[in-house]
């Protein structure tokens, strides 16, 4: 079974809810009781959009296991929205900066004949209300969002803030309470988030988290909780240049950087990835890409028809804490809203970032910079190196000749008709052969004529001796 739950985790997220699921993805920090030790984060996926009116942050999460409960905590900076989202917005993303390789262009194979065509080379291409402070921690905003339970703290107590979690039936495992405490004492607040009584976990949604102003750090250090040894992490960073990590080193692999296996039909892309990324202590972000495009290879997908059934409404709350509802479309209108802010933009930078962390690495959050070159990177990758190239045609010998007669050999079989080989490859010249039997017709012809002039000529010399 296959969950998406995509929530752009700015903040706290804590789920308990039941469910059978070997193979499931959420969002944020997961934390997992101690008796499922088993249940592993594999892989984020997070978009980040920057501009100086404000920054939203998605994160999806991959896992694995049969996780009983959830719980997602991340910081945020002061009272943040909290939307709706939906996953084919990380799908059109995905499908507009993912990494094509194409196999190398062999040379043509050598040919025989005078207008033969050149044989090609082998290869492929591949609403909220205010609460009040209980026990140390200030609750500055309540509301319900779609099928979750939102609550935005408030705390400068650690312990205050760990206890308060605790009696709401969030379980928060040993080795986290130290970065939650870390984000205490940087003045960070937190936001949580839980299914409402009575949902399921089909009723899980997409979020968005939103908060006013331009930010440009992701905390990584909620991450760690619920990975393994490694954690891998898809960054799309969406804004008006190409972005970097400015406390990590950042790497690209360069088209000379491959080679291409033809018995395999393949490059080494991954193995130089995974080679430069332990060269570094797997603490280290790629570029996979950085692409101007419309915003309309954005929308246009996520406007599709066929991805209008991945929005729901949002109901209103008789309890008046929910705000008036949305419908489906309003929802999807304001997603969009959120990763291109400005509406009348021709162009954005869409910077596709990947790293494999190692635990220790996500000990420091990720802080993003403008990069010193606002260069493109490409996405596409011509590969000019091989191995393993497949052999050219045996070339018949001797060649045929090119004057229309035939020297034997493939070429000119038995009548004159030229033949080719099939397949890419080609033989032979270009001279219109002869009809079969049109040589056997010349060689009669002659010898009639050869005969007609014996024949005068014996008539010629009866007449003279016949002459008086």
């Amino acid at each position: 079974m296959r969950l998406h739950v995509l929530l752009g985790a700015m903040g706290l997220g804590l789920v308990s809810v039941a469910v059978t699921a070997d193979d499931a993805r959420a969002c944020g920090g997961t934390f997992v009781p101690p008796t499922q030790d088993g249940d592993v984060i594999t892989d984020h996926r997070m978009i980040f959009s920057v501009s100086p009116e404000q920054t939203t942050l998605y994160d999806e999460i991959e896992y694995q296991g049969d996780p009983q409960s959830f719980a997602w905590v991340l910081p945020i900076h002061g009272q943040v929205g909290v939307g709706l989202s939906a996953d084919t917005l990380f799908s059109a993303l995905d499908s507009a900066t993912q990494t094509t390789i194409e196999a190398p262009n062999l040379p043509a194979c050598p040919s025989c004949g005078c207008d033969a065509e050149p044989v090609a080379g082998f290869g492929g291409s591949s609403g909220s209300s205010s609460g009040g402070s209980s026990g140390g921690v200030n609750v500055i905003s309540q509301s319900v969002v779609g099928p979750y339970d939102t609550v935005q703290l408030q705390s400068t107590n650690p312990t205050a803030l760990s206890d308060w979690l605790t009696a709401n039936g969030f379980v928060i495992p040993a080795d986290i309470e130290p970065i939650i405490a870390a984000y205490v004492q940087e003045g960070f607040d937190f936001l949580a988030l839980k299914l409402q009584p009575g949902q399921g976990v089909q009723a899980m949604r997409p979020v968005r988290v939103t908060t006013a102003g331009a930010s440009l750090s992701l905390p990584l250090r909620m991450v760690a909780a619920g990975t393994g040894t490694t954690v891998g992490v898809t960054l799309w960073v969406v804004g008006q240049g190409r972005y970097e990590a400015a406390n990590f080193p950042n790497f690209t692999i360069a088209p000379s950087d491959l080679t291409w296996d033809f018995s395999l039909q393949s490059s080494n892309y991954t193995t130089v990835q995974q080679q430069t990324e332990s060269a570094a202590g797997f603490a280290t972000w790629q570029t996979e890409s950085s692409l101007d495009l419309s915003p309309y290879q954005i929308e246009n997908p996520v406007l599709d028809d066929d991805a209008s059934a991945d929005y729901e409404a949002i109901p209103g709350s008789d309890a008046g804490d929910g705000g008036p509802g949305e419908t489906a479309e309003q929802v999807r209108q304001d997603d969009l809203a959120a990763i291109f802010p400005n509406s009348n933009q021709a162009t954005v930078r869409v910077t596709r970032l990947r790293a494999d962390l190692t635990h220790a690495a996500l000990a420091n959050d990720l802080a993003l910079q403008a990069s010193a070159d606002q260069s493109d990177v490409s996405n596409f990758y011509q590969v000019t190196q091989y191995v393993n190239a497949p052999a050219c045609p045996a070339i018949p010998i001797p060649c045929p000749a090119c004057d229309g007669s035939s020297s034997g050999g493939i070429g000119a079989s038995s009548g004159g008709t030229t033949t080719k080989s099939t397949g890419q490859s080609s033989f032979g010249c270009s001279a219109v052969p002869s009809e079969r039997g049109g040589a056997w017709l010349d060689l009669v012809l002659a010898g009639l004529l050869g005969v007609s002039v014996v024949r005068a000529r014996l008539r010629k010399a009866v007449g003279r001796k016949s002459s008086p």
